[in-house]
């Protein structure tokens, strides 16, 4: 009974720990897109996503570099293919992800960059395989943050990755996200 007892409390807490986590939709032309993010492991990168969500920088950008079998990466053009003004770049988080257990697996989110490793602002992008080159430390030496995972809506992703592109790797007809909401909020 002591230990039917223990294992429901750890998963009770188990359960708390994994709902503390906070979750944003991503409502998209193509549908909806949940991920859970995970502060404990990349904060900066979290609060970052966070910010921009709350300001609601995403809502009417695109998915503006779709590439079959490698990534979908979003949140800093709108549907001309215009930049959207950004916050100051954000010090990358890669090397902490990594060693807190967040990889570049299929399905995670993570901070897009320049050449830069502190270059970081509000694109992103879901990986659709397993990238472990973009594993801390990379080839570069530092990596690509990892810091969230979609939990609902990889089928979403996959239609998102098998769009028809142009040259430059831009979906031929636009991706919007027309919103992008904490879960639980409007």
């Amino acid at each position: 009974m002591k230990k039917f007892l223990l294992a429901l409390g750890l998963t009770l807490i188990a359960g708390v720990a994994a709902a503390a986590n906070p979750q944003v939709v991503l409502d998209t032309s193509k549908g909806p897109i949940t991920v859970e993010l995970y502060p404990d492991a990349a904060p900066a990168s979290v609060a970052n996503f966070l910010q921009y969500v709350k300001d609601k920088h995403y809502d009417g950008t695109i998915f503006h570099r779709v590439v079959k079998d490698f990534v979908v990466q979003g949140g800093g053009m709108d549907a001309s293919m215009k930049e959207r003004p950004t916050r100051a770049p954000i010090k990358n988080e890669a090397a902490k992800a990594y060693k807190a257990g967040l990889k570049n697996d299929r399905g995670t989110l993570a901070m897009a960059r320049t050449g830069d490793p502190d270059s970081a602002t509000s694109q992103f992008y879901i990986n659709l395989k397993n990238n472990d080159f973009l594993n801390y430390p990379s080839r570069d030496g530092y990596g690509y943050a990892v810091f969230g995972k979609v939990i609902k809506g990889m089928d979403v992703v996959d239609a998102i990755a098998d769009a028809p592109t142009v040259p430059g790797d831009v979906p031929a007809t636009p991706i919007l996200i027309k919103s992008a909401r904490t879960s639980g909020s409007k």
